[in-house]
């Protein structure tokens, strides 16, 4: 029988060489897992296996021919549904894409698909990737494979949560403010959030372009590296990817090399506020990396603390341009109908009965796409951004905040000249409760407070988790029902803690390689 649990990027690839099992029998073993406990779950929005059979067995026929096959070959991902697979719905979780195919493949996934890589479905996320707990889907709210009552993060919730329930070996999310770390965190798996610019953006639906990142979500750290080197690199497709060259480190790490590094310790992240359960699994990582060699020093990031401020400035200006194109004029187009069928889906006034159809007007167009398509948290950052880039405020408030995004740029630079790679905790609590926080918007948005300032600064950074925990979905219902109801993040069940590590511009091998060596520690 196959187990699902113990496979790895890296282990399936060795038992795939080794004829242990075919891609075909793996790839239709997640199936018949995901048709078992997604349904619960909800970690995915649509199921690509026709091309996922057909991806699975174009590997195994390579292989029975003696070809050498990639890293990549044959691994099943999860795909966040705001990256674009050809021919397959991108819908960003929002209602106003429900009915969008895509036309051509992310930079991303064209990668992929030369790397042989299989792509299982699309994962649920917030709407247009606004939000901290995958509750703001149009869709489905996705739980967390740990708790079912519990949120998975967001806003890749639903790419964390199918890499923690065994239903994916690997998944792409993107990082605005911790989109990728804090579901992560959450979820009890790795996550990596590259330099900006690592990735190309190239068919990801944007968010905040100057934010935005896409990365992997994995099992383990060294699934990461693997990803994200299959991904990583220069397109001429967006102008802010740059070149990158890692030299075989983000694999293979030299432990003389990552025992001479300084870790940073930056004093407004461990405030007294802090959880006791993520103080005490920051603290107990932070031993293991010291038995590593690893020499630590405390620092200061002075202007952190206005970085949540600064990030509701900037984001949702970029936000209001950016949903600006979503007008009812490309893409799909929410159409209202009263009982009769007009050609190319158009619209009959509201005003007007169904017996005498005639052509929206386009501010009709406008609002009925719009005011229906978009979501509650949609709305209020668009809002927002509007009104913070209109006339009158922009001085006060967009530049303003775009000062202050220097300051904490400046932050960062100021202590990498005296350390190389920065340890914060990644999220200040646990997974919360499903609905606790959704009529509360800022205590939701606090939930980014220790990933968002490394967005603003462009820097790379990883979610490992403290120790490694595992979701066993296989468990009796009896067995469900009892967790639920005498659960004690205390006592018998506790959730998944991680912990940060922050690297310089394009550093991604310092950060990966701690990881790495700090998962052979604690294996």
């Amino acid at each position: 029988m196959i187990t699902l649990h113990n496979l790895t990027i890296k282990s399936f690839h060795e038992g795939l060489k080794d004829k242990k099992f075919s891609a075909l029998e793996i790839v239709q073993a997640l199936f018949r897992r995901i048709n078992e406990h997604d349904g619960e779950i909800k970690a995915y929005l649509s199921l690509l296996e026709e091309s996922a059979v057909a991806q699975a067995e174009k590997t195994d026929i390579a292989l029975a021919k003696g070809e050498e096959i990639g890293a990549l070959a044959g691994v099943p991902l999860a795909i966040k549904d705001n990256i674009l697979i050809k021919g397959h719905p991108a819908t960003a979780a929002s209602k106003i894409l429900e009915n969008y195919i895509a036309s051509y493949d992310a930079t991303v996934i064209e990668k992929l698909k030369k790397e042989n890589a299989v792509f299982l479905g699309k994962t649920n996320l917030d709407e247009f990737a606004m939000g901290s707990s995958t509750e703001n889907s149009a869709f489905q709210t996705t739980r967390n494979p740990h708790d079912l009552e519990r949120v998975p993060g967001g806003s890749s919730g639903g790419s964390a949560a199918a890499v923690a329930a065994h239903m994916a070996f690997g998944a792409l999310g993107s990082d605005t403010g911790g989109s990728i770390r804090q579901p992560a965190a959450f979820c009890g798996v790795v996550g990596l959030k590259p330099t900006y610019g690592a990735v190309s953006r190239s068919g990801v639906v944007a968010l905040a372009s100057s934010l935005d990142q896409i990365g992997p979500l994995t099992k383990t750290v060294e699934d990461a590296a693997i990803l994200f080197e299959a991904i990583a690199g220069r397109d001429p497709m967006d102008s802010t990817s740059a070149e990158t060259n890692y030299g075989g480190e983000l694999l293979n790490p030299d432990l003389q090399k990552i025992k001479n590094l300084t870790v940073g310790l930056p004093e407004e992240y461990f405030i007294p506020e802090l959880n006791s359960e993520i103080r005490t699994g920051t603290e107990m990582a932070m031993e293991k990396l010291k038995s590593l060699g690893l020499k630590f020093k405390k620092i200061s990031l002075p202007h952190a603390k206005y970085s949540l401020s600064c990030y509701y400035i900037i984001m949702p200006a970029e936000v209001s341009a950016n949903l600006a194109r979503f007008d009812g004029m490309r893409y799909a187009r929410i159409a209202e109908r009263r009982g009769i069928n007009t050609p190319n889906d158009a619209e009959t006034s509201p005003r007007l009965s169904a017996s005498s159809p005639r052509k929206s007007t386009l501010e009709e167009i406008y609002f009925r796409q719009r005011g229906k398509g978009f979501g509650t948290e949609a709305k209020r950052r668009i809002i927002l951004g509007t009104f913070v880039l209109s006339s009158g405020y922009y001085d006060a408030y967009y530049e303003k905040a775009q000062k202050v995004r220097a300051l904490i740029k400046q932050d960062f630079e100021n202590a990498f000249k005296e350390v190389d790679v920065i340890f914060s905790p990644v999220t200040p609590t646990p997974a919360f409760k499903i609905g606790e926080k959704t009529a509360d918007p800022l205590s939701m948005y606090l939930s980014d407070i220790f990933t968002i300032p490394v967005n603003l600064a462009g820097l790379p950074a990883i979610s490992i988790p403290v120790t490694q925990t595992s979701a066993d979905l296989t468990q009796t219902n009896a067995e469900k029902i009892q967790r639920k109801s005498a659960y004690s993040p205390r006592k018998s069940a506790p959730l998944p803690v991680g912990f940060q590590l922050i690297g310089k511009h394009f550093r991604e091998a310092d950060i990966l390689g701690i990881g790495q060596y700090y998962e052979r520690l604690t294996n």
